[in-house]
């Protein structure tokens, strides 16, 4: 007879791709001995599977659960190589009844050591960690703000996980989840249970916390567990996709409490900390890539970097099923639909435009016949991009840009490559401006 947990995975798979279930579910297996009523534990052959399905379909797993059986466990997925985490050890224990138990749902993976610092998020990195020595004294609320992708999450779970690990009670919800357990506390009349909940823990973590906008009800409520909370000396970090002050449908006084603490933002990483992110994420996902398919990946990338993981996913299972090793032909061939390049709508306008922008000259100043060196070299890029993203020919290209004629665009092409050639911080600096013009056009 099938266990539990296989029939979950079986429920699940009436619900998911074909292609997701056969690559990465179906690798995956419920270990019966391991898992309790409120937490269940799976095992992947790695752990690029293991966080794959952990980050796109633990809720997922979880929710369906809880038709089953009426409880909605915490989900767990690890390798059958490595044992668990502390963390993840220490949350595995069976609780005694009078023993407090964690509400938490903190991916273990999601450390101080795994996050990349640069300058685009250092100022959020640091007040992270300050909180993670100090909670509850400096800086409550933590307010983190930024674009999807970009790290607010981990650090918010760094500080769990830092304060799990000394045996702190940690509450890591998002607002949809904190609405949902409002609304079934309510109907089933039991609000002092939720109160309890949220009220009681040492560290409270609110995920998308815009969400809330034009909520009333979970407005106040959410207003009072706060109030609760810091006046007790508890720990609070809230995450959102923008300012406090910039958070439309929320009301003044919690705009005003989010600004009592810190507000912190992070940026979209620059090449280089794209770079970083792609090294720590192929250590951890145990992925062997050289530095020129590191380098081609972190320039196609845009803003998002939770895009990493899926491009070494994929980059991984292709590599399996076909039996070759991941060199930059084989990721060109694995991610050219995700980088497809709608060239007919790319014009010579604008990447002139954005390589003005990007090399700080003046776009007039690149269509002239200036030989100043920067200039020089911003014209050479946008003769080269042309080329590349564009349908026009060599005698187009010379007549747009004032040259003699199509040899001087073919000197300069030969003078490009050359340079890319040689030169590598020169190659990824026009790989990442030819990925800028194309993400911008298709936009």
């Amino acid at each position: 007879m099938a266990n539990i947990g296989s029939m979950v995975l079986q429920m699940l798979k009436n619900e998911i791709s074909e292609v997701d279930y056969t690559r990465y579910i179906k690798q995956i297996h419920y270990n019966e001995e391991e898992s309790k009523s409120n937490y269940a534990v799976f095992n992947a052959p790695n752990p690029l599977i293991a966080n794959w399905v952990r980050t796109k379909y633990a809720d997922k797993i979880s929710h369906l659960f809880e038709i089953k059986t009426g409880v909605k466990p915490t989900i767990f997925i690890g390798t059958h190589k490595a044992p668990p985490s502390t963390s993840t050890k220490e949350t595995l224990k069976t609780p005694n009844p009078s023993d407090k138990v964690p509400h938490t749902l903190l991916n273990p993976s999601y450390t101080f050591n795994n996050f990349v610092v640069g300058g685009s998020n250092n100022f959020a990195y640091v007040a992270a960690k300050s909180v993670s020595e100090k909670a509850g004294i400096v800086y409550n609320p933590l307010f983190i703000y930024g674009g999807v992708g970009l790290g607010k999450t981990h650090l918010m779970q760094a500080v769990g996980n830092v304060m799990l690990a000394q045996g702190k009670t940690v509450i890591y919800t998002s607002v949809e989840q904190f609405l949902n357990d409002f609304s079934r506390h309510l109907s089933n009349r039991t609000m002092d249970r939720f109160k309890d909940k949220y009220r009681k823990c040492d560290l409270l973590l609110i995920d998308d916390i815009q969400f809330l906008s034009g909520k009333n009800q979970i407005q106040e409520e959410f207003f009072h567990t706060f109030e609760a909370l810091r006046n007790e000396n508890k720990q609070i970090i809230i995450t959102s996709d923008k300012h406090p002050k910039k958070i439309g449908g929320l009301e003044e006084r919690l705009k005003s409490r989010f600004e009592w603490g810190l507000v912190a933002d992070i940026q979209p990483p620059e090449l280089e900390t794209k770079i970083e992110i792609i090294k720590k994420k192929c250590e951890i996902n145990r992925v062997k890539l050289d530095k020129e398919v590191i380098n081609y990946i972190a320039t196609i990338i845009e803003n998002n970097t939770r895009e990493i993981e899926g491009i070494l996913s994929k980059l991984n299972a292709y590599s399996q099923l076909m039996g070759v090793d991941i060199n930059i032909q084989f990721t060109r061939n694995v991610l050219k639909e995700q980088i497809a390049e709608k060239r007919s709508n790319i014009t010579i306008d604008t990447i002139v435009d954005i390589v003005s922008k990007e090399l700080n000259v003046k776009a007039t100043e690149i269509r002239s016949k200036s030989r100043n060196s920067s200039i020089v070299y911003a014209r050479r890029v946008a003769i080269y991009l042309s080329r590349n993203l564009t349908p026009n020919s060599m005698p187009q290209l010379a007549h747009y840009f004032g040259m003699k004629d199509h040899t001087a665009v073919s000197h300069t092409m030969k003078k490009i490559q050359e340079l890319m050639k040689n030169d590598e911080d020169f190659k990824i600096k026009v790989d990442e401006l030819s990925n800028k013009v194309s993400s911008l056009t298709d936009n």
